[in-house]
């Protein structure tokens, strides 16, 4: 009796044991799953960046964001901002004309989706990234040009206006007397309000807009209406835009260029750095000017280069709205 006593005993002992062992791992495995999810980091969605020192443009679409608006959606009505700033005489109404007197206006977007429109050589319509939106959504077209996006404005309905505002005509006067064509590195370069938004489904869309060079040529069409130059993204990796001597990013197609590098594995940062150093390859002169460009991929990183010193972008992200200092290659 004792020794089936001991048994028994000894039977229910190691059951004990064994229903211990087995409850356990389940408890530690609860343990565990409640950390992690308490240590879960959020999402860095939604962010709005754009080139140089913008904040009204880019509090404009990170405030959409945060309200659910599209990536889309934001970044144009971020960038018509600067297109409607009187002030800003190097995007829209109020920017500097061409060596004939006449202010043209040239814009590109792109949608998550990889659809894209642009228009060229815009006169009197000041918001030319909208009309490149309506050539995208209304049109077969990614392009359209001079008076054919004039008329496809018209018919859409777009306000007909003169861009060429008091201040700006009398800068051009002044211009006449020496008639003097030197792209100033950070000023007269600083020609184009570049954005890209990522928003709270982690969809990237881009928008492009400028008026060119200062007293360029009558008929010039730089980087930022084109696709893969001025602009380009892919919703599965991310997207760049760029800001600068148009001449030179058309010549290396420096946004498509970074995007493909983002693909192959490297960051926006090396990305960024890698199109800046081809560039500098190709032209022998990269010391007289500037060409920079801002990138963001799909984990929500950053990167930004340019050739010379003086180029910032801004970022707003969670409530914050922050104008950031680039890398740059030398000193000006």
């Amino acid at each position: 009796m004792k020794r089936r006593k001991f048994i028994s005993q000894s039977l229910f002992s190691g059951s004990g044991l064994l229903l211990s062992a087995g409850i356990l791992p389940l408890n530690s495995l609860a343990n565990k799953t409640t950390l992690n999810m308490t240590n879960k980091v959020s999402k860095p969605f939604p962010i709005t960046i754009a080139t140089w020192n913008f904040p009204n443009a880019s509090i404009m679409a990170g405030e959409m964001l945060e309200n659910g608006a599209t990536a889309l959606d934001a970044v144009e009505q971020g960038v018509m901002v600067e297109e409607a700033n009187l002030k800003n005489t190097t995007v829209g109404k109020g920017g500097a004309p061409d060596r004939d007197g006449n202010v043209t206006l040239d814009a590109c977007i792109m949608a998550p989706t990889g659809d894209a429109g642009a228009v060229v050589y815009l006169k009197n319509n000041t918001h030319a990234v909208s009309v490149a939106r309506k050539v995208m959504e209304e049109t077969p077209h990614v392009m359209l040009a001079g008076e054919g996006a004039d008329q496809f404005a018209r018919e859409q309905g777009f306000k007909q206006e003169n861009l060429l505002t008091p201040e700006s005509e009398k800068a051009y006067k002044e211009w006449l007397k020496k008639k003097e064509y030197k792209p100033i590195i950070n000023i007269e370069n600083h020609d184009t309000i570049g954005m890209l938004c990522i928003d709270q489904n982690g969809d990237i869309a881009g928008a492009c807009t400028s008026s060119g060079l200062s007293y360029k040529m009558n008929g010039r069409v730089g980087d930022s209406p084109i696709i893969g130059s001025g602009l380009f993204l892919d919703n599965e990796v991310g997207g760049a835009v760029a800001t600068g001597m148009g001449e030179a990013i058309m010549k290396s197609v420096g946004s498509f260029l970074i995007v493909e590098l983002m693909r192959q594995g490297k960051s926006p940062q090396e990305a960024c750095e890698e199109a800046i150093k081809r560039i500098i390859a190709r032209n022998p002169n990269y010391r007289e000017f500037q060409a920079a460009f801002i990138t963001l991929n799909k984990k929500g990183e950053i990167g930004s280069y340019c050739i010379q010193k003086g180029f910032s972008y801004v970022k707003y992200q969670q409530g914050k709205n922050e104008n950031v200092e680039s890398g740059y290659f030398m000193e000006n």
